[in-house]
């Protein structure tokens, strides 16, 4: 079982995972970022600048996901903001198509809490420049975020 916890930056992805790893001591978790980052070092950014859009990416999540659930045959706990429709479809297919069972959970907050709550976040504590660049990046999707909920299927 993969549970995927989904909202905006800022919604409690993280502290619901931290949450359900109390509560389901066996789970694991995974956090798609991580392949991101690899990514950028690697292989050339997308025109957007955001790695979700390099579709390298979207095949190795799926592909890491389904490795850790059938390798492990534990619950796979995901935190990973997947807004856009194609790129979670993408991932979302892959793991079906597995056979793995999926979840998917989306934290709607509001964009006033999601703005406080990001401003209110240190997310680089050694580096005051790009904790600002993160902030400023997460800011710029509060909308685009908030305006996912809608497209979301049943």
């Amino acid at each position: 079982m993969i549970i995927w916890i989904n909202g905006a930056f800022g919604a409690g992805k993280t502290t619901l995972t931290e949450r359900l790893l109390s509560a389901i001591p066996h789970a694991m978790t995974f956090d798609p970022e991580y392949v991101g980052f690899i990514l950028t070092r690697w292989v050339p950014a997308a025109d957007s600048g955001d790695f979700r859009d390099l579709p390298v990416w979207r095949r190795l999540v799926g592909d890491f996901a389904i490795g850790l659930c059938q390798e492990y045959r534990r619950p796979l706990i995901v935190p990973m903001t997947l807004v856009n429709g194609e790129i979670r479809d993408d991932i979302f297919d892959r793991i079906r198509a597995s056979g793995e069972d999926l979840l998917h959970v989306w934290l709607d907050v509001s964009a006033s809490v999601l703005r406080r709550r990001i401003e209110e976040q240190v997310l680089i504590t050694d580096d005051a420049a790009a904790d600002q660049e993160a902030r400023q990046f997460r800011l710029a999707a509060v909308d685009r975020c908030s305006a996912a909920a809608n497209q979301l299927p049943p």
